[in-house]
């Protein structure tokens, strides 16, 4: 009898280190089935192993195809099911191998189901289900295990800790993350002292949640920093606009001898670019050239935008030229860059050089081509770029590429496609499309295309104030030198918003400034109307005039009502004072436009 025990313990054995060693989903199948297949019962090792390694092999695959995920999602159903008909699914080892195997495979539900089920559990159980809820995005429920946990007495680890921390953060819980944090200095532990990666989470959980002092603080504290816990620190001061820390953090790693890594390289480059830091721009680009050189496309990318951004395009071009793999990111960025610093033929020259050689542009790449046509003046090149996002490659148009198409007839003149497109475009206008229409009007000299479609800009946004200010210079230099009656237009403004109107008219001769300063102190001083305090320190007087039936393109006021009664009829404005305020926010002038 013990000599077949002992047999059967080699037997037992020898399937148990095939199972371990198997490298995937279908070979760990095979070798358990063969197990079952020779009658070798499994014992207490075989599940804990079958299912480390099929999680293993999980992870160590590539992207698996619908064929290999349906031979795990197999294998594991039928490890499931041994495992509960031998009777081992009481082990605790082997539930936790279960609950791990079921998170690895992201189904957070039968995870649960199997944690819930189980008549033991252990630190690995716990954590597993805590990771495995933090991974399925459901970090309120992490968050709720681990408070179970503690409740309970059960004992963490600094993994569970880490996993705690990150759902904190996926989930923005700063009072959690307070909680848990200080629920271990109670147990007499500081996680930041304890292990790098631990203090890194805790960092990473205050950063996340908006605690940037006491992120700061932990980094502080800890007494080692790893290149995880200083890009973590280069991340948190990113997100929270602190470029200036940011910049500190090169600096600060080459001090300790510790040398950045990629990540930290994008960091850095960002925060250069953000602070227009040309200076310290250059010497991190000097030291990438001794260390990394152009291995990385995606740091020589962002090296090559920041360099655009500060407007040296014939460096970002050199560096573009270094790479000797170039992405779809790396030439819309460099055609962008060329575009939008004057190199229009060259950045559409570029766009065709990325065709020609296979790469295939997206909806930014074609934002950047359409830009630099807009530029250059290249209405016919731009037209079939435009033609071809959809015929060729599906691409839909967005209101960008809608907006540099307007930009670019607004450019040539070409006024009457400019307003075609936005009548027949599917997308409602923007503001920014309106404005390059109407400064094309002005520059081409078409104040009837101006008129018509300053009035449909009212109409949409009376709140657009800018619009105004350009119909104003469109008046003042092609229609003033023939126009006797002038009327002004005045716009004020609290916290940038304008928030009231008044108008008043006056003849050629009454420009003077301080006669008109002095007629709007009298209409400010009306306190039933509104009290305005400071002074205007621009203002410009424009043509009232008059349609075919006596009224104003832009005011229900006709050019004969020499008077300010209209005023509860005026719809628009021009705007030319920044330094009034509205005394009382409650008060808005009679006839106003409401906000």
């Amino acid at each position: 009898m013990a000599a077949a025990r002992a047999a059967a313990a080699v037997d037992a054995y020898q399937h148990n280190t095939l199972i371990r060693a198997a490298a995937d989903h279908r070979s760990l199948l095979l070798a358990f089935r063969a197990m079952l297949r020779e009658g070798v019962a499994a014992d207490h090792f075989t599940f804990p192993f079958a299912l480390k390694a099929l999680a293993q092999a999980h992870h160590r695959s590539p992207p698996p195809c619908a064929a290999a995920t349906a031979t795990a999602t197999t294998t594991l159903g039928c490890l499931h099911a041994q495992m509960v008909k031998s009777g081992h699914g009481a082990n605790v080892y082997a539930a936790s191998a279960l609950v791990h195997a079921y998170v690895s495979r992201a189904d957070a539900a039968s995870a649960r189901a199997v944690f819930d089920a189980a008549r033991h559990r252990n630190v690995v159980t716990w954590t597993a289900m805590i990771a495995g809820h933090a991974a399925a995005g459901e970090a309120r429920e992490a968050v709720a295990l681990f408070r179970e946990a503690v409740a309970r007495g059960q004992e963490v680890n600094g993994i569970t800790v880490a996993q705690v921390m990150g759902a904190c953060a996926q989930s923005r819980d700063l009072e959690s993350g307070r909680w848990v944090h200080a629920t271990l200095r109670r147990w007499g532990v500081e996680p930041i002292l304890l292990d790098v990666a631990l203090a890194t989470a805790v960092l990473h959980m205050y950063a996340s949640c908006g605690g940037l002092d006491a992120a700061f603080e932990v980094f502080d504290k800890m007494p080692r920093r790893n290149e995880v816990s200083w890009n973590a620190m280069a991340e948190v001061c990113s997100r929270h606009g602190r470029q200036d820390k940011v910049l500190e953090v090169f600096p600060g790693m080459h001090s300790v001898g510790m040398k950045p890594d990629k990540v930290t390289w994008l960091s850095i480059l960002r925060a250069c670019t953000s602070k227009g830091a040309a200076g310290l721009g250059q010497g991190v680009h000097a030291y990438m050239e001794k260390t990394i050189g152009h291995r990385h496309v995606a740091v020589c990318t962002s090296l090559m935008d920041m360099y655009s951004k500060i407007g040296n395009a014939r460096s970002a071009l050199q560096i573009f030229q270094c790479l000797k793999r170039k992405d779809l990111m790396a030439w819309t960025s460099m055609i962008i860059g060329l575009a939008k610093h004057g190199h229009g033929k060259d950045a559409v020259q570029l766009f065709n050089q990325m065709q020609h050689g296979g790469v295939v542009p997206d909806h930014v790449a074609f934002v950047g081509v359409l830009t630099a046509c807009s530029h250059a003046g290249m209405v016919d090149e731009a037209r079939k770029y435009f033609d071809s996002m959809w015929n060729h490659y599906g691409i839909r148009p967005t209101i960008k590429h809608y907006g540099c198409m307007i930009d670019l007839f607004s450019r040539a003149g070409r006024l009457a496609e400019a307003e075609g497109m936005m009548q027949m475009m599917p997308i409602q206008p923007s503001v920014t499309m309106w404005g390059s229409m109407m400064n094309g009007c002005k520059v081409h000299g078409r104040a009837d295309i101006a008129e018509r479609v300053g009035r449909q800009v009212a109409e949409l946004n009376p709140q657009f104030g800018a619009i105004y200010v350009i119909m104003s210079n469109i008046y003042a230099e092609i229609v003033l030198p023939s126009v006797q009656l002038l009327t002004l237009y005045v716009a004020w403004k609290e916290r940038g918003s304008e928030v009231g109107y008044l108008i008043g008219h006056f003849s050629t001769g009454d420009g003077d400034d301080k006669h008109v300063f002095r007629w709007l102190k009298q209409q400010a001083g009306r306190p039933s109307e509104l009290n305005l305090v400071g002074e205007p320190h621009h203002c410009r007087l424009i043509p009232a005039i008059a349609t075919d039936d006596g009224h104003s393109p832009f005011s229900t006021v006709g050019a004969e009502d020499h008077c300010a009664d209209g005023i509860n009829r005026l719809p628009c404005i021009v705007t030319g004072f920044h330094r009034w305020e509205q005394a009382a926010a409650d008060k808005s002038p009679a006839g106003g436009l409401a906000t």
